[in-house]
């Protein structure tokens, strides 16, 4: 008889196909359309600067780039979950059911797992949507700082300070988001595993 896989997290099953991959392109069109006012809010305040515009863009570039906050969301959630997929394929192999309806083969929760490099390949697709996010928003970020600077000269330190605790605060809600509730799974699926005789 097979039996549902242990779960504690009782995260929100996704929508159907259809309406995913209409939001993410709704998301991708707000996405860009917030790069291209943001672009075009750097090029007019950026040409009415005395210093030159060129160094404007590099800056930004190489500031999103070294800020650790644009890369630990997505790091710490790819560990994560890996570590709950990993810790799952035990259950997986005496029968148990996936919880998790984005990890099943039907895509309906408490069926069947996927296997598990579809499961690498999900969990790889996870990472990088959110780092897409992360890098969105470490950029506007960056922009906004850069223009305020700009504007307010005698106030750069507050202003870089602010700047570092929002992007801070940004990356610890998004790393706690996508990352504890997998955590948590799998301290719960390694506790298990040991009671069951699996390990």
């Amino acid at each position: 008889m097979n039996q549902l896989a242990p779960t504690n997290w009782n995260a929100m099953p996704p929508p159907p196909r259809a309406i995913r991959s209409s939001a993410r392109t709704e998301a991708m069109h707000l996405s860009h359309a917030l790069v291209v006012a943001l672009m075009t809010l750097v090029a007019s305040s950026a040409s009415a600067q005395d210093r030159a515009p060129a160094a404007f863009v590099p800056d930004v570039v190489k500031k999103v780039i070294l800020d650790p906050t644009t890369y630990v969301p997505a790091l710490l959630g790819w560990e994560t979950t890996r570590l709950d997929w990993r810790s799952s394929r035990i259950f997986f192999q005496n029968g148990w059911f996936e919880h998790n309806a984005r990890f099943t083969i039907s895509g309906r929760s408490d069926d069947t797992a996927i296997g598990h490099a579809a499961g690498n390949r999900q969990i790889l697709t996870d990472s990088l949507v959110i780092l897409q996010l992360s890098l969105l928003h470490n950029t506007s970020e960056r922009v906004i700082e850069r223009l305020l600077t700009s504007r307010y000269p005698n106030h750069r330190k507050l202003l870089r300070a602010i700047g570092w605790i929002e992007r801070s605060a940004v990356a610890s809600y998004w790393t706690h988001r996508v990352s504890a509730g997998h955590f948590r799974q799998w301290r719960d699926n390694e506790r298990l595993a040991r009671q069951l005789g699996y390990r």
